[in-house]
């Protein structure tokens, strides 16, 4: 099965129809996704066409947090990273279709405190949708004169009124001590009918319970402020369809492109740093070898790997670092829409 061609506008659905290949006579009109850019992310953003992506998750530097990598300490003051951070999110907010969400992380503390000046600023200059908190379940080192930090923030912004939001995605299911417990309530008279519901299990909240990558996890790369699988897999069923485009502006070890690649959707990744993307590119082959060969998914990866497409003509192709060699003979492509 060919790799779907996503459209740059409309409801998303698009993903569904017989895909065809960027015309060869006009190369100009297609840009391909499913690769890792290596370039400075303000110069990539400003290539990338307008309403592209249906949901951007940004995990970007905190700033002077972790001192020893020369790319969180490269800022002279607050003031300095409060500038670079609303470039890039003004970037992202062109990127995002008007129905997308944009989550950025975040975190509060005596050296982070400048994310609480940063969600102000965001939010006069955006729409705010919600935040959300991340319970990393295992906590931070112990703190001398501080609770000992448990959490990370995500402020989700918006574009428009109505947005793609898909919220039984990420039910929460009951353990079974609760279901018998629920079911013995004598206000429901139909046990099947709502043992079904109790299978279903919960609504998520705002404050999602997933465990950090710390001690021995396996998934653990080398990338110091690297998130779960699981917790981006959250942000990207919950604002996406299948054969969506997420984009990530701070790929690093490449969680966001091999969440996406898992679930279906179409990506891009901007990542400054080479040693990142190699872990990323190992990562994303790593992932391959999960599929069966010749199945949809696998061959979804190797479009997902190999370059698709957006119109080219507002595009200057950056310094691009392939996921993983194409596994099929035509690569995914979203097309743009005309500037006539």
């Amino acid at each position: 099965m060919k790799p779907a061609l996503v459209p740059p506008t409309g409801n998303g659905a698009g993903h569904s129809a017989p895909p065809s290949p960027p015309p060869a006579d006009h190369p100009a009109t297609w840009l391909p996704l499913n690769r890792i850019i290596h370039g400075d992310v303000l110069a990539e953003l400003a290539r990338l066409p307008a309403r592209l992506a249906q949901a951007v998750i940004a995990d970007p530097p905190y700033g002077n947090v972790l001192v020893e990598t020369g790319w969180d300490t490269q800022w002279q003051s607050v003031a300095d990273y409060l500038e670079w951070c609303q470039t890039w999110t003004a970037q992202c907010l062109r990127i995002l279709k008007d129905d997308g969400l944009c989550f950025i992380f975040g975190q509060l503390g005596k050296r982070e405190h400048g994310f609480i000046h940063l969600m102000s600023q965001l939010c006069r200059s955006f729409q705010f949708h919600d935040l959300i908190v991340w319970d990393r379940v295992v906590g931070y080192n112990e703190r001398r004169d501080s609770l000992t930090p448990a959490y990370e923030m995500i402020l989700v912004l918006r574009k428009g009124e109505k947005v793609k939001f898909n919220k039984e995605s990420v039910r929460i299911p009951y353990d079974a001590k609760t279901i018998e417990r629920y079911l013995k309530d004598p206000r429901y008279q139909d046990k099947q009918e709502r043992l079904q519901h109790l299978s279903q299990g919960k609504f998520a909240t705002n404050i999602l319970s997933v465990p950090s990558l710390k001690g021995a996890s396996r998934e653990k790369c080398g990338h110091p402020s690297q998130k779960p699988l699981e917790l981006i897999a959250k942000l990207i069923l919950l604002s996406t369809d299948a054969g969506d485009v997420v984009l990530d502006p701070f790929l690093g070890s490449g969680t966001t492109a091999v969440a996406a690649t898992q679930q279906g959707r179409n990506w891009l990744g901007v990542e400054l740093n080479e040693e990142y993307c190699a872990i990323a590119r190992r990562r994303l082959a790593e992932v391959q070898g999960l599929f069966t060969a010749g199945s949809e998914a696998a061959q979804r990866l190797a479009g997902t790997l190999a370059p698709p497409a957006v119109a080219r003509d507002s595009i200057t192709a950056g310094t691009e670092a392939t996921a993983a060699p194409a596994r099929v003979e035509e690569p995914v492509a979203v097309q743009l829409a005309s500037t006539a």
